[in-house]
């Protein structure tokens, strides 16, 4: 099992640095669920299908991740706080080339 440091700041402010693994098919959304990173049902609302932006981030490093999807971009133009860095969790794989990612937790919509 090969894991790899992700550093997430948390709705609070709060920087966590977390493993996250690599061979369980994971996305970036899931993981932040499973650290309990934030209020459970405020983020993932959608399942993950790219349907909500309640996983909505700010990548705060200069990795190089996949281009963003049609359905990403959509659901991105339609959410509140986007930034020229938003990227919807969901959408991010968990995968050994986002070694050193670090993301922040956009505000929750209200």
């Amino acid at each position: 099992m090969t894991d790899i440091k992700i550093k997430i700041i948390d709705r609070e402010g709060v920087l966590h640095e977390v493993d996250a693994p690599t061979d369980m098919n994971m996305n970036l959304m899931e993981v932040v669920r499973s650290y309990e990173l934030a209020p459970e049902g405020t983020i993932g609302i959608c399942g993950g299908m790219a349907m909500c932006a309640s996983c909505q981030c700010y990548v705060n490093s200069d990795t190089d991740l996949p281009e963003k999807s049609d359905d990403e971009e959509a659901m991105l133009s339609e959410a509140f706080f986007v930034k020229d860095n938003s990227r919807l969790g969901c959408q991010i794989r968990i995968t050994e080339d986002i070694e050193g990612l670090e993301v922040e937790l956009a505000p929750e919509e209200a």
